[in-house]
């Protein structure tokens, strides 16, 4: 079909450039010059492309835009403005200041119409890789009997994205996964204004970038510019046609621009990319597009009802799904009941039945005990799907009898395979999981888990951060959390990583001491739907026996009583995971000297510190200024907890290649070491 462009459509482009200007100007910094050469390529997506409801922009049939280049956030804010979403004139003239809703880059949850927070480049296609995959699962989760594109599970997630995207070793991992996965509901617009901050492109970016996606799989095209360097909206349109016909692969369209344009002095260079244009170049700017130089954020009220009629469109495109919709719920009594709860973000009632009990005695990893609580909790909650990044044997991560998220094509030589499966496997591809998570837990229906070694949080930390920063329902299995992980060495042992992490704001650590810890973590972790990191052994941990010490209920509340004394305590022992053994233990060491101690199990810093005062109280009496924490990692987190007279039992150096147990041993993760700092912290705080 033949794209329609008129002369409103025109103007319309160009009030979006020049609001783009007038903003980065008005505030006096920010990034004017993707948004005026992108401005026919968003307002194509948006007026002509995507299915879109500015009345409800939640609607669950809407296609999906992700602005990789976040920087470029007045691209999308102009056309949300336009279009009639919510953001007014008012916001653009208030771009990047306290309180407004243009932020510097596009922020999830913050303005209307923003599907994933971008910015920290090749984040957003890589996050548009979860999404797509999330589509395709929540597809067979409710619809699976559909044929292909007539489900109203089907849409398309569109992605603008620049060079420096692609430049980012993130969006090479996502774009290789998307490409085996066949993700043909995946559609990138790739900016290719051969710019960036220090120059031209040709510094440092000279490959074909589209012979790259071609090996990984991708359907590719390219649309040139006009003669005269604006976008050619026609050809773009064509091509975007063109890929929406390609269903079993993703799609990349290479768009030439020049950035800034038409800038009459500024255009095509890096000064247009970061900074306002200055007073003359912006005014030189708006008489070559035909607007009043004198005028700022003018809009002729005709182009604002021209493309306001999007919500028209939008609600008639919103009416026709809701038929489909009926159709569909008056078919699926059972699955549209299973959608209302999903939508509802509820567990179901019989969820916390389903968390098994450990008996004492019955030893294990936790990384294995959380195997176990993944498949019971698999059992009863069919929106819980995952997977690790080639470490699931290790991990513990896999869902027993599920079948492997795979493409049509490969389900002849991958066992146990469906385009639909919940097991995930991301390759030896991290930080591609960690936003691919991201991708998927947006979408609001599902329950996304990813595993991998603790060491190699590292190599996801960028997408973990958005994930905080979005306050999305990501759970992160990090196993081989320390020392214990032996004779792999330094490399492979994160003395450092849970510090490091519970700095994150809004990021949850939970490092569980033993089998039952892990099913209530697990639990809550659910209950929450909070961004969560599980940090699990590798080795072996004794299974507390609940009969004589406290209820793993506890967890619950990030730190509780796991074993008291009579009367005051005189020492405070502090400890997670592995070690809460050993606290175990010293506790009766002190007792055979006549010395009271109480064992307080901790797993997670963040869930205790949310509790009341009274409650913290209960459990770590401020009058007991003798208290000793064990963590086999960096003892900085624990200091707010242990005051003056406290001592920390840690680990502040990296490890060394050799038995985990002897490490334990050499490193001072022993009953006599925490004695010995019990003595010491009660003569600190007694002197």
């Amino acid at each position: 079909m033949a794209l329609e462009w008129t002369d409103l459509d025109r103007r319309a482009v160009d009030t979006a450039r020049v609001l783009a200007m007038d903003a980065v100007q008005h505030t006096g910094n920010g990034h004017p010059g993707a948004p005026m050469a992108l401005a026919p390529v968003a307002y194509l997506l948006y007026q002509r492309i995507m299915r879109t409801d500015p009345n409800d922009p939640h609607w669950l049939g809407r296609d999906r835009f992700v602005l990789s280049n976040g920087h470029a956030s007045l691209t999308q804010y102009t056309q949300l403005y336009l279009g009639g979403y919510g953001l007014e004139l008012s916001d653009l003239e208030e771009f990047r200041t306290w309180g407004s809703l243009t932020p510097g880059h596009p922020e999830f949850g913050h303005t209307v119409g923003i599907e994933t927070t971008t910015g920290p480049l090749g984040q957003g296609i890589s996050t548009a890789v979860g999404m797509a995959m999330d589509a395709r699962f929540v597809r067979g989760l409710l619809d699976q009997s559909a044929d292909p594109g007539l489900s109203p599970f089907d849409h398309r997630i569109y992605v603008i994205v620049g060079d420096g995207c692609l430049q980012e070793g993130i969006s090479s991992e996502a774009s290789s996964l998307a490409g085996h996965q066949q993700l043909g509901n995946l559609i990138v617009i790739y900016d290719d204004n051969h710019i960036t901050i220090e120059g031209n492109t040709n510094l440092t970016f000279t490959e074909d970038v589209l012979a790259r996606y071609e090996a990984y799989g991708w359907h590719t095209q390219h649309v040139d510019m006009l003669p005269n360097g604006d976008v050619d909206v026609h050809s773009l349109h064509d091509a975007i046609l063109a890929a929406q016909e390609v269903v079993d692969r993703p799609s990349i369209i290479r768009t030439r621009s020049i950035i800034g344009w038409p800038a009459p002095n500024l255009q095509g260079t890096a000064k247009a990319h970061g900074s306002a244009l200055g007073t003359a170049e912006v005014a030189a700017t708006k008489e070559v597009l035909g607007f009043d130089p004198a005028k700022d954020f003018a809009v002729d009220p005709e182009v604002l009802a021209h493309t306001r009629q999007l919500r028209e469109r939008g609600a008639q495109v919103h009416a026709a799904w809701d038929q489909q919709f009926g159709q569909w719920r008056e078919q699926r009594g059972a699955l549209a009941e299973l959608l209302d709860r999903l939508r509802d973000r509820r567990l179901p009632a019989d969820f916390s039945e389903a968390i098994p009990v450990f008996a004492a005695g019955d030893d294990m990893a936790t990384r294995s005990s959380s195997g176990k609580v993944i498949n019971a909790i698999a059992a009863v909650l069919p929106e819980f799907w995952g997977g690790s990044a080639d470490l699931a044997g290790s991990n513990d991560t896999t869902i027993v009898g599920a079948k492997s998220f795979e493409p049509e094509s490969d389900l002849a030589t991958v066992p146990d395979s469906s385009t639909f499966g919940r097991l995930l496997h991301f390759g030896v591809r991290e930080h591609a999981m960690g936003a691919a998570l991201n991708g998927i837990a947006i979408g609001g229906l599902t329950r996304p888990f990813g595993g991998t070694f603790f060491t190699f949080s590292d190599y996801m930390r960028g997408a973990v951060r958005l994930a905080a920063l979005m306050d999305i329902g990501v759970t992160y299995v990090w196993t081989h959390d320390s020392i214990g992980v032996g004779e792999d060495g330094p490399t492979h042992q994160p003395v450092e990583h849970l510090a490091a992490l519970r700095a994150m704001p809004n990021l949850e650590m939970v490092r569980p001491a033993d089998a039952n810890e892990v099913a209530i973590a697990w639990r809550t972790i659910l209950e929450r739907g909070k961004p969560t990191g599980l940090v699990l052994t590798r080795q072996s941990v004794p299974t507390v026996d609940r009969a004589v010490y406290g209820s793993a209920e506890g967890v619950a509340k990030g730190g509780y009583v796991l074993s008291d004394c009579e009367g005051t305590p005189a020492v405070l022992l502090l400890a997670t995971g592995s070690e809460v053994s050993i606290a175990l233990g010293a506790q009766k060491a002190l007792a055979s000297e006549g010395i009271a101690s109480r064992v307080v199990s901790m797993p997670c810093l963040e869930w205790f510190a949310e509790q009341d005062q009274t409650y913290r109280a209960e459990v770590i009496p401020p009058a007991v200024k003798a208290r000793v924490s064990v963590e086999a990692g960096v003892a900085m987190p624990w200091y707010q907890w242990l005051g003056d007279a406290g001592k920390a039992v840690a680990i502040d150096h990296f490890g060394a290649s050799a038995n985990g147990t002897l490490l334990f041993r050499e490193f001072g993760f022993t009953v006599d070491a925490v004695v010995r700092s019990a003595k010491e912290s009660i003569a600190a705080a007694t002197a």
